[in-house]
């Protein structure tokens, strides 16, 4: 029998080759996805207007976005991080626009706007360590030969802390 509490103790204590992996942010974007899929059946058949297409499609973006931009420098990074950011904005406005379409109830659209506001939080500390990096060397190192990220242990930032190494699934 598939025990995923145990499952769950090895991933969080392994790291990663592909380090966007390592993100909680990343995780919780998936989780976004999944719940989202459950959620499209709500939507007509007929849905002409291809709402559900493109509110699919732009929460597929948040992590398209992170994990592109992981494989960047950091300043490039920052750039993807803000391009999930409006990914996170897009997928508002259509969770607004459904929810006054009477295509979802009003639980799924708060419940839509807590995942989307947690996406928003998570991207913000992540920048922002990010940009802090550069001047305590805390979180991805980016001057490494090939150009890909490395991970380093932080000193107990507290946004550091937030995306750190052993990225937890919430």
């Amino acid at each position: 029998m598939y025990n995923s509490e145990e499952n769950s103790e090895n991933v969080e204590k392994e790291v990663s080759f592909f380090r966007f992996e390592d993100l909680r942010i990343y995780h919780k974007s998936l989780d976004y996805i999944n719940w989202l899929n459950d959620v499209n059946m709500l939507f007509p058949e007929n849905d002409s207007s291809g709402l559900a297409a493109s509110l699919n499609a732009s929460a597929r973006n948040i992590a398209f976005y992170i994990t592109e931009g992981s494989s960047r420098n950091k300043n490039q990074f920052i750039q993807y991080l803000k391009m999930a950011k409006t990914a996170i904005r897009e997928c508002l406005v259509m969770t607004s626009i459904a929810y006054r379409a009477n295509f979802i109830t009003e639980t799924y659209e708060q419940e839509s706007r807590q995942f989307l506001m947690e996406l928003t939080k998570m991207s913000g500390a992540l920048i922002s360590s990010l940009q802090r990096s550069s001047t305590n060397n805390n979180g991805y190192n980016y001057n490494n030969s090939n150009g890909n990220a490395q991970y380093h242990e932080n000193n107990g930032n507290a946004a550091d802390n937030y995306n750190n190494r052993y990225a937890e699934n919430s």
